[in-house]
């Protein structure tokens, strides 16, 4: 059996998701449509939107989209602002969208770099986006202080939390993108929180005018229940990344980012020596998934532009370690000893 240890790119779904959404196929009308069947649906899924805001304590508004990156494209698309920051190590989706935005750089912990941010506030009001969580590097970006130097420049702040939610609270934003399969929900399914729809242009069709496209009800239904089900077990996952850490630096590995503030599901390690594809190889033989770098990149030969603009020391010998509800500390021992023999 497969030791999956990589639910950063996607986690199992979780049973009360699976069955949201069996109930969500039972439903099968349009929501959109007028007749008794659709205002069913339309019902139903305007129960999810409110569950999924009641669960995620956010007051604005919900627009339903098919993962992060779609509700990114749309932030950025139909935004108001004519400049665009990011931090040097965004995801790729939020890179390809804001090919003309001024990178900011960060340091060899991943954070920005606050002197640069406020210097590239002064050229008049932008939108800025940044990542909550780095999908990595597992660094937890200073967002509440990011919205505060955006905000007293007249700016908007959106912020990819496709790792941060269902993990950490929501950070400060006007809007914020995530995706489902990130925390037990199906694929396919993610949405863009809106503080106020007049930050947005609209674009005509569904969701109120700003995404067009018949809503996925079943899928709907399958993230408001992942969200619902909650995250206590982050404590014994924080408890397993720190023991492999332990155990890794003493057989010689480099962790990324120690001192920085991380998310307790993801590590990301440097074997010295080894190239991150010979390690994902040896591993995926062991029958150990794992990754390099962020699921959308993983497959490039291209050195990871996240580890290169922290400065990282051999950036294409580092992979990603990243835990989940199943995990178990065998499997972590299981992992560490893989990775002696690999080290040799």
């Amino acid at each position: 059996m497969t030791i999956y240890l990589d639910h950063a790119a996607t986690t199992p779904i979780l049973p009360q998701a699976l069955a949201a959404m069996e109930e969500g196929f039972r439903i099968w009308a349009n929501p959109s449509s007028p007749h008794k069947a659709g205002r069913a649906a339309r019902a139903a899924l305007e129960d999810a939107r409110a569950r999924i805001k009641a669960a995620l304590g956010w007051t604005g508004e919900v627009i339903f989209t098919s993962g992060a990156s779609e509700a990114i494209a749309l932030a950025v698309s139909s935004g108001l602002h004519e400049r665009v920051l990011t931090s040097a190590v965004e995801h790729d989706a939020v890179l390809r969208t804001t090919r003309d935005a001024v990178r900011l750089p960060v340091g060899v912990d991943g954070l920005l770099d606050f002197a640069v941010l406020d210097e590239a506030l002064g050229d008049g009001p932008a939108l800025v986006a940044v990542q909550q969580v780095n999908s990595e590097t597992g660094v937890v970006q200073d967002v509440a202080r990011v919205a505060e130097a955006v905000t007293a420049r007249g700016g908007t702040v959106l912020v990819d939390a496709a790792q941060g939610v269902a993990k950490l609270p929501l950070p400060p934003a006007d809007m914020i993108a995530f995706s489902a399969h990130k925390f037990g929900g199906p694929i396919g399914i993610g949405a863009l929180l809106v503080r106020d729809y007049a930050l947005l242009r609209p674009t005509g069709g569904q969701e109120r005018g700003y995404r067009p496209g018949t809503e996925p009800l079943p899928l709907v239904l399958g993230m408001a229940a992942a969200l619902e089900a909650g995250g206590s077990w982050l404590k014994s996952a924080l408890a397993l990344r720190e023991s492999l850490t332990s155990q890794l630096l003493e057989i010689g590995a480099e962790v990324v980012a120690p001192t920085a503030p991380r998310l307790a599901t993801i590590g990301a390690y440097r074997m010295p020596g080894k190239s991150s594809t010979a390690q994902l190889i040896r591993f995926d033989g062991a029958g150990i998934a794992v990754s390099a770098g962020s699921a959308c990149s993983s497959g490039s030969l291209k050195a990871s532009h996240v580890l290169t603009a922290m400065g990282i020391e051999g950036p294409s010998e580092v992979i990603r370690v990243s835990i989940g509800r199943e995990t178990t500390e065998a499997e972590i021992a299981r992992f560490v000893e893989v990775w002696r023999d690999i080290r040799g």
